[in-house]
């Protein structure tokens, strides 16, 4: 029995928000090694929560495991951590949750 509970609380069950589905275009922005420049991906956000992300990408060859995500027409940038990969779906985690206001202004937008 217990290790079916340790199994629920792992993954989407586990969560501590609700998400919202809102398929938005969005740029993943990261510093270049070393420092030098910065480089940008173009993302969708498949879904969104104050504390973290769906997002697909094209590829995900060459993207780091921290970067920030930059939602078209928002001008505030989400410091994230990747969560986890699959394929070309990306999970982030947002490194500081955002608040309730700053998602209702992107459920809105």
């Amino acid at each position: 029995m217990l290790s079916e509970k340790v199994r629920m609380d792992t993954g989407a069950d586990a969560r501590k928000a609700e998400r919202f589905t809102i398929n938005k275009p969005a740029l993943l922005v990261s510093i270049n090694q070393g420092l030098h420049g910065i480089a940008s991906r173009k993302c969708q956000v498949v879904d969104i929560s104050l504390g973290g992300a769906g997002v697909q990408v094209i590829t995900t060859i060459g993207l780091p495991d921290h970067y920030y995500l930059c939602l078209v027409g928002m001008e505030e940038r989400i410091g994230v951590a990747e969560a986890y990969r699959a394929g070309t779906r990306i999970g982030l985690r947002f490194i500081k949750e955002i608040d309730q206001h700053f998602l209702n202004r992107i459920l809105r937008a």
